[in-house]
């Protein structure tokens, strides 16, 4: 995890003393937003760590900031970030007074929804070739919640106003010629494996090479007969959609959402509501987790009004189920039961997952165990979630990562019924299962378990538990 602290600034503050002038911009935002000194800090600091910077800025932070300071790394994305919750529009570091940073202007770009495909072609490969050969020049990433809306607005326009959003609801991806559509799906295939085998993080720069360097060019080439170029564009936006997933698992969440939102734009050339449906989906798994379930939800409903008449019960089931996951992480009990019962009843109405879109094929009611049990471990039944935990755990073996997430929640279930020892060895069970597998996304559930173990710290099987875990989940906070 980096580490930011105000200290590493004063160096480049005391060369610039008497050139800084008062950041005026700033200033007029945090005013408009009504947010306190210590309140911006404070969440800049939580939103930081959400995404692995480990920083300590405090209200005197915020005072440097407003006399002309310029913050290192991410910080200003982050701070935009915050005021952009406050003021619920998208924020950028240059509407706040501070200097863009000229190496990463990708970086901004990526998290438009653009009108012009072959400008988002672009920003995808030099995305993708910064990402991978010069990732030093990247840096970390931030996950912006204030830039979700334009992706969102812009895919439900795109969804209303053109006409062949409603006369083509999904293309199919099969298309076995031998020529480059089934050669791209036949890679799709094989990351697909090694995700659900190791993990996210291990498959990542593979994804995102061969998207970069090898699908984008087939689709600025010329020629292309308009069916072949509309089955590309769809497997283009499946590969930044994993992409996206990939990152997420490891750790990258703001590449992440730049991913997602670049195969949506992607998505809409393809002509896929399934597909747009399930990047949507993605967006809100990743909204809930770094804290934003009002996001989370809002991007779920999204993507039921894009997937309903596409022919895809199971797409829709896993589009009710994050509805369930974002308002289950807010308290909201009735509301999640809702769309969890909604979820259920679109996972009968399956005719199997040979009559549905090879996007979606996946999904079945193990996806659908693995999700409820982390709503109800949210809600705080203990009892639900131990049950749908355990089926999860059962039903998938050969799927290490949902398996150490469902361990997890096991464990969190167990703790919650006051079963101390049931706890730990489900918990260290998901530590074995994470030797194994590269995935973010199981460590922050097994991180969220061991901060449960606060109130036991003085057990020895807790302490024994956090010694052998430090070296997957790192130093307790």
């Amino acid at each position: 995890m980096a580490t930011v602290t105000d200290g590493q600034t004063r160096g480049r503050t005391s060369r610039q003393k008497g050139t800084a002038t008062a950041n005026k911009a700033l200033a007029t935002v945090l005013s408009d937003a009504g947010c306190s000194y210590a309140s911006l800090a404070l969440r800049v600091n939580e939103l930081g760590r959400r995404q692995g910077v480990d920083s300590g800025y405090d209200k005197a932070s915020v005072t440097r900031w407003l006399q002309g300071q310029q913050p290192r790394g991410t910080t200003p994305e982050l701070i935009a970030a915050v005021l952009a919750e406050r003021l619920g529009r998208a924020l950028t570091p240059a509407d706040l007074g501070f200097q863009p940073e000229q190496q990463r202007p990708v970086v901004g770009r990526a998290l438009a929804y653009g009108e012009d495909v072959a400008e988002t072609l672009h920003t995808l490969a030099e995305l993708g070739s910064t990402d991978i050969s010069r990732r030093s020049l990247l840096g970390s990433v931030p996950f912006v919640a204030g830039a979700l809306a334009n992706p969102q607005r812009e895919w439900l326009l795109w969804l209303l106003e053109s006409p062949e959003a409603g006369g083509i609801l999904s293309v199919s991806p099969a298309l076995a010629d031998g020529g480059p559509v089934e050669q791209v799906h036949a890679m799709i295939a094989l990351f697909d494996q090694m995700d659900n085998h190791y993990g996210g993080g291990g498959v990542r720069t593979s994804i995102v090479h061969y998207l970069a360097t090898e699908v984008v060019p087939l689709l600025q080439r010329r020629g292309t007969p308009p069916p072949q170029q509309r089955r590309l564009y769809a497997a283009a936006a499946r590969l930044a959609a994993m992409a996206g997933w990939s990152s997420y698992d490891a750790g990258e969440y703001g590449l992440a959402q730049r991913y997602m939102t670049q195969g949506l734009r992607l998505c809409a050339e393809g002509r896929d509501r399934v597909l747009g449906g399930q990047i949507l989906a993605g967006l809100s798994h990743l909204a809930t987790s770094l804290g934003r379930p009002d996001e989370g939800v809002a991007l779920a409903r999204a993507g039921i009004a894009t997937a309903q008449g596409s022919g895809s019960p199971l797409g829709l089931m896993r589009l009710h189920a994050m509805a369930a996951r974002g308002h289950a992480a807010q308290g909201r009990a009735r509301e999640a039961g809702q769309s969890l019962g909604a979820a259920e009843r679109e996972l009968a109405a399956s005719r199997g997952p040979e009559q549905e879109s090879a996007w979606v094929r996946y999904l079945d009611h193990h996806y659908l165990e693995a999700e409820s049990a982390l709503c109800f471990r949210d809600l705080g039944q203990a009892g639900a979630a131990e049950r749908t935990a355990r089926a999860s755990v059962t039903a998938n073996a050969d799927r290490r990562r949902r398996q150490a997430i469902s361990r997890s929640v096991l464990a969190t279930a167990h703790l919650q019924q006051d079963r101390l020892d049931e706890a730990i060895g489900a918990a260290t069970q998901a530590l074995d299962t994470l030797s194994a597998v590269h995935s973010e996304r199981s460590i922050q559930a097994l991180r969220d378990f061991r901060h449960r173990l606060d109130p036991y710290r003085g057990e020895p099987a807790v302490r024994e538990f956090e010694r052998r875990s430090r070296g997957v989940l790192g130093a307790v906070a």
